[in-house]
């Protein structure tokens, strides 16, 4: 099978979701030719020259503009993707996103439908410091009406997005952009989709699980290998949809091996993690054989500091350890 970066996997399904709808269209800041390609990160590139001006459209810097214009486009029957280039400036569009897109169909008892994908990329390690490198994930998570979306590798990246685009209610669909250009993976050329609200286990095993989230699910496979060295047969399951949680995979898992370890970039305190160790307290405390651990960042913002940044993020060393403190 081909493979592909996860930049190139997004960018062949807006492609084909644009192709067999012409209701769908592109809406943010530099995504016609910016850089030269398509966006800071390439993800939109070739599809103004497809589309045109009417469906590949360049806004100012105001997410606030780029959110509000989407949501008022989606009432009226369009089904736009808007990019907020950095996660960090959703703040900026949370009016729009939380208040206007989570609660129409609610307020309207569903008459009215908000089908709108806000993209964005989120997370550190590429040295952006501190206003260009958070996880905001838990922000949004805590707003009903909305759906969270955080893929791990190309294929379920591409899979998702167009499962996203289609779906009537609005989606938040985080993109990691240090996996952008540096992760490959093998990508059907023919169609499909993967639901949301489907977890994936990544790694089988029997003795502990490891849910993670994001890029975390690779320092989570790293983590798999070096305990698989010492004879520990780790599960890697990554939730791949935050809203709605697949709960039954994550009981599933967690009966079975009785240990589990929460791993995403975000801080600990106050994480999406804290949610599924509470989801775990509450419908499979019986079956654990340790107590929950979590490994995350420590609560502090991004370094700009390159050296800092490394040891700000969580690694496959962290979780190791972490392990090891509930396997002895």
């Amino acid at each position: 099978m081909r493979e592909l970066t996860f930049a190139e996997a997004i960018n062949e399904a807006l492609h084909e979701e644009m192709a067999q709808d012409g209701r769908i269209y592109v809406i943010g800041e530099d995504v016609r030719v910016g850089y030269g390609r398509g966006g800071v990160f390439g993800v939109t590139n070739g599809l103004f020259a497809r589309f045109g001006p009417d469906r590949v459209i360049d806004t100012p810097i105001s997410e606030s503009a780029i959110a509000g214009t989407s949501v008022g486009a989606a009432l009226w029957g369009m089904r736009p993707v808007a990019e907020i280039m950095f996660s960090d400036f959703i703040a900026l569009a949370m009016d729009h996103i939380v208040n206007s897109a989570a609660k129409m169909r609610y307020a309207y008892a569903g008459e009215a439908t908000v089908p709108v994908v806000f993209r964005t990329a989120f997370g550190a390690g590429v040295g952006a410091a501190l206003h260009h490198s958070q996880s905001p994930e838990a922000w949004i998570t805590n707003v009903p009406g909305l759906k969270v979306v955080m893929p791990s590798t190309p294929y379920d990246a591409k899979g998702l997005l167009k499962s996203a685009v289609r779906d009537d209610n609005p989606v938040v669909f985080f993109e990691h952009k240090y996996l952008y250009n540096r992760l490959k993976g093998p990508v059907p050329q023919e169609e499909y989709l993967i639901p949301l609200g489907k977890a994936d286990i990544k790694h089988v095993g029997e003795d502990l699980t490891i849910i993670a989230i994001g890029a975390m699910v690779h320092q989570a496979l790293a983590a798999a290998d070096l305990l698989g060295n010492e004879g520990v047969k780790v599960e890697v399951l990554d939730p791949r949809t935050l809203v709605p949680l697949d709960r039954q995979a994550i009981l599933e898992s967690v009966k079975k091996t009785g240990r589990v370890i929460i791993v995403h970039e975000a801080p600990t305190f106050g994480g999406f993690g804290g949610e599924i160790a509470a989801t775990i307290a509450d419908e499979a405390f019986y079956s654990l054989d340790a107590p929950i651990k979590r490994v995350g960042a420590p609560f502090t913002p991004v370094p700009a500091s390159p050296f800092l940044e490394k040891f700000y993020l969580p690694k496959a060393e962290n979780i190791v350890k972490a392990a090891k403190e509930i396997l002895e």
